[in-house]
């Protein structure tokens, strides 16, 4: 099942949907296992893996120290994609995307890069450095292989920008809710609610919206106007101080208010 029919079916059951996230290697890779584990077991739909990158230049400083560390703790691309393996046939329930930077897949090879996700059950990536523009041979990999491309949108584009951004997009269209790199809290303000429907009207793509959502406040504002809320940050930095289960008691609670 392609990653959009997955949301289209998910989201008849449930106003809104959760993908959260993870920098594989950090703290270890035991961490990882028990973080997946407990954002399935908190019914959490999709899941980042994020593969380590030196210069994450979409990232806020907890994600841009946690790339940092992993990088530092020995963690290869190789050990990345049996991780994401490992999990993605562990929890079939569960859709998971790559999320990582444009130098990565160059490094690799942009064809070896797709088929090897392809072919270890991934439903998509997104690489926030990467423009449509400059993303022909991925996206042509990428749907030879049936592996949505994720690109993201932001509050600066035009309707046009939205619209040609989208026609490349596959799965789901990524709403960036504010300026920035990740972390940093996001005011739900009119003009936000004012881009969310200026997207809904250019595409049909389901619409994920993420950076800055941390709490259950958060997530009901964005219900009715997204099918997905992203918590990414917070899950990683609720993961290093609080532990798997501190994990699972946050994400159980946002959408239980």
């Amino acid at each position: 099942m392609h990653l959009e029919e997955f949301i289209r079916q998910q989201r008849q059951q449930k106003d809104i949907l959760l993908m959260s996230h993870t920098v594989l290697g950090y703290p270890s890779w035991e961490d990882n296992r028990q973080a997946v584990a407990a954002l399935v077991q908190a019914g959490v739909e999709l899941i980042e893996l994020q593969f380590p990158f030196s210069e994450p230049i979409a990232d806020g400083p907890i994600l841009l120290a946690a790339n940092h560390a992993a990088i530092q703790s020995g963690t290869s691309i190789h050990d990345c994609f049996q991780f994401a393996a490992e999990v993605a046939q562990q929890y079939p329930q569960t859709r998971f995307v790559i999320m990582t930077y444009v130098n990565i897949l160059f490094k690799y090879g942009i064809d070896d890069f797709v088929k090897t996700a392809a072919q270890g059950g991934i439903a998509g990536c997104i690489i926030p450095d990467l423009p449509p523009e400059q993303a022909e041979h991925y996206i042509h990999a990428c749907r030879d292989q049936a592996l949505a491309t994720i690109f993201l949108v932001t509050p600066k584009n035009s309707q046009t920008r939205i619209h040609q951004i989208a026609h490349d997009t596959s799965g789901l269209i990524y709403c960036v809710a504010r300026k920035g790199v990740t972390g940093r809290q996001t005011q739900f303000s009119t003009m936000v609610h004012q881009y969310l429907r200026q997207v809904r009207a250019t595409t049909s793509l389901p619409m994920a919206v993420g950076f800055g959502i941390r709490s259950s406040d958060d997530v009901q504002k964005l219900t009715g106007q997204a099918d997905i809320a992203v918590v990414g940050t917070h899950a990683v930095e609720c993961l290093a101080k609080h532990g798997a289960i501190g994990l699972q008691n946050f994400i159980q609670g946002l959408r239980n208010c």
